[in-house]
């Protein structure tokens, strides 16, 4: 990629601080604060990474980061992010891979940009031509002040969760979505051919994700008869029991999973199948 002469510049200035204070022995932190976050997210993971700016009292958007330009969304290098699967981008299908991250900030509109050119320093060598994917989103005005730029998973779901931008009184929410149901149902199939059957695990993602309770209830029953003092097992069997409409069944199993829990002293299953217990009973 040809490098720019400003760029050129700024590295060679970055470069020769560097050196003069590392032979005079010299440490400073760093002014924008450097952060790396690794989300799993589906089957595989995100990492982020950025440089955090801070505010310094000085007004940021329509400011020092100006309406209408590039921004690499942080300080120093340009922020990356990186996708093990492929997910959706407010519904937009983005390929596995690592992308710089950047933005065009607005008042009421931010332009949220995946380019190529994840190794860059600032926006300054950003090509438009080299975008994989932008999208439009609304920053919202947040109550409290943010006063270091800060980027964040929340809301995580197994194949939802947002990525959100915040600094200053502004913010911006970035769903993220991924399709795992196809994959998971094939390793669950491959995996009961197997000599040990994840009985207990395939019960569990099917009661979660609406699929055959016939089948979740079958392989709970398997996963009970091979550990049949599990107070976990019946929590599970009970929540079957009761999705099913099998209310008896399903105090039945309760009242067996607080017993078995309460002598292997865990309260955490005491409590999970006593609330099961007073659901089944409304």
């Amino acid at each position: 990629m040809k490098t720019t002469l400003k760029t050129v510049l700024l590295l060679a200035l970055a470069v020769s601080l560097s050196t003069e204070l590392q032979a005079q022995g010299v440490k400073l932190p760093q002014a924008s604060s450097a952060q790396t976050i690794t989300q799993s997210f589906g089957l595989g993971k995100v990492t982020l990474s950025y440089s955090r700016p801070n505010t310094k009292g000085r007004k940021v958007f329509g400011a020092m980061e100006p309406f209408g330009q590039v921004w690499r969304t942080g300080a120093n290098g340009a922020t990356s992010i990186t996708f093990t699967d492929a997910v959706k981008v407010n519904g937009q299908e983005l390929a596995a891979g690592t992308y710089g991250v950047f933005t065009i900030p607005g008042k009421d509109e931010w332009t949220v940009i995946f380019n190529k050119d994840a190794k860059q320093w600032g926006a300054y060598e950003y090509k438009e031509a080299e975008d994989v994917l932008r999208i439009k989103v609304k920053p919202v005005k947040l109550k409290d002040k943010v006063e270091t730029f800060t980027m964040q998973f929340a809301n995580v779901f197994p194949t939802t969760a947002q990525l959100q931008l915040a600094w200053e009184n502004t913010g911006v929410n970035i769903d993220l979505s991924t399709e795992i149901d196809a994959q998971v149902m094939a390793s669950i199939e491959e995996a009961m051919k197997g000599e040990k059957k994840p009985y207990f695990s395939a019960a569990q993602y099917y009661f979660e994700n609406g699929k055959d309770l016939n089948k979740a209830l079958e392989w709970i029953n398997a996963a009970e008869a091979a550990d049949g003092k599990a107070p976990w097992v019946k929590l599970w069997k009970g929540r079957i029991q009761l999705k099913k409409g099998d209310k008896a069944g399903a105090i039945a199993t309760a009242e067996a999973g607080i017993k078995l829990a309460a002598e292997a002293k865990i309260d955490e299953y005491v409590r999970l199948n006593s609330a099961l217990l007073a659901e089944a009973k409304k």
